[in-house]
């Protein structure tokens, strides 16, 4: 079985402004794909040609195995989509919401009164059905909102940003909800600025900044390859970490100078952290320092965004304003 999503060099400007430049990415079956990226960075540009919302400029895409300008209808019949808001009636009850949906995917009667009933049930919204959506929590509209998204059992999910703006009780819910759908069968591409909603939801991760992909890999690969772990040193006071700095100079795997604040002394290493660790304590037990404290921090997502894009990951929604929606 092919790639559920596949695109080679996509292009697309707004006037003067690039917005995607040759975006390559690969998504199997049954997988998550994170893309990550600054605000304005490309994400929802990428998201809005490969659901055929937008025509890119150059390059190619399939999704489900449809191409993107050519088939769009039958990439439209095979995808779901969530963007960043709730794309939802509000004076509609959820299950009226739920109900427009599948008419407009022409849904028979029978099978759609199964299909809505099957979602509010599995989105927890069964209770609140007859309700207008107006009524219903942030968190509930967002479910209500993927529940619309699935309603023709999309092989293929887009999900923009869906948890910007929820309480964490929501957030944990969403994601278990996308969690159980992966194990269905169905390949979602994530676009978030949560770094702990890739690390737990993405397969694989991509990175975009100014239109292009500029890191892939597993979480795992891209903090080796891009993100050192730190050592952490905590020291009695000035005059101990003026010769831990001593007697770390020098010490192989280093990657830049040790940080001081205040009695603490940190150093980013590159290569195994467990391995640096037991030569840095050796270093400074030779020079007659005990540590009051030492620690390896392994890298996070936060500190590969920060290597690969040179600012840190916002966890705040923003516009792009390069072509009117959310980066």
């Amino acid at each position: 079985m092919g790639a559920s999503i596949e695109a080679e060099g996509l292009g697309k400007r707004f006037g003067g402004v690039r917005a995607l430049e040759s975006v390559t990415l690969n998504v199997e079956p049954g997988t998550v794909l994170g893309l990550l990226g600054p605000n304005g960075a490309g994400k929802t540009t990428v998201v809005r040609v490969l659901a055929t919302l937008l025509r890119p400029d150059h390059g190619n895409a399939r999704v489900a195995g449809h191409d993107v300008v050519t088939e769009p209808d039958a990439v439209r019949r095979a995808i779901g989509l969530a963007g960043q808001y709730a794309g939802i009636d509000a004076n509609l009850t959820g299950e009226e919401n739920l109900r427009l949906v599948a008419r407009l995917l022409e849904l028979d009667r029978r099978t759609a009164r199964a299909r809505v009933g099957e979602l509010l049930e599995r989105f927890d919204l069964t209770g609140a059905g007859r309700r207008p959506a107006r009524t219903y929590s942030g968190g509930m509209r967002r479910r209500l909102d993927l529940a619309a998204a699935l309603v023709n059992s999309p092989a293929v999910l887009f999900l923009d940003e869906p948890t910007t703006g929820l309480d964490p009780r929501s957030r944990l819910t969403l994601w278990g909800a996308v969690e159980d759908l992966v194990v269905g069968g169905t390949t979602v591409l994530l676009t978030t600025q949560y770094l702990e909603e890739a690390d737990r939801l993405a397969h694989r991760i991509a990175v975009i900044d100014h239109g292009a992909v500029i890191a892939e890999g597993t979480g795992a690969e891209l903090k080796a390859r891009h993100a050192p772990t730190r050592l952490v040193f905590e020291l009695t006071g000035p005059q101990e970490v003026s010769a831990a700095l001593g007697a770390l100079a020098g010490i192989t795997g280093a990657v830049s100078a040790p940080v001081v604040t205040g009695a603490r002394v940190e150093l980013a290493v590159a290569g195994d952290g467990d391995r640096a660790l037991a030569a840095a304590t050796a270093r400074l037990a030779r020079a007659g320092i005990e540590p009051l404290a030492v620690r390896a921090r392994a890298p996070s997502l936060d500190d590969v965004f920060l290597s690969v894009t040179g600012s840190p990951a916002a966890g705040d929604l923003v516009t792009d304003v390069v072509d009117g929606t959310a980066a």
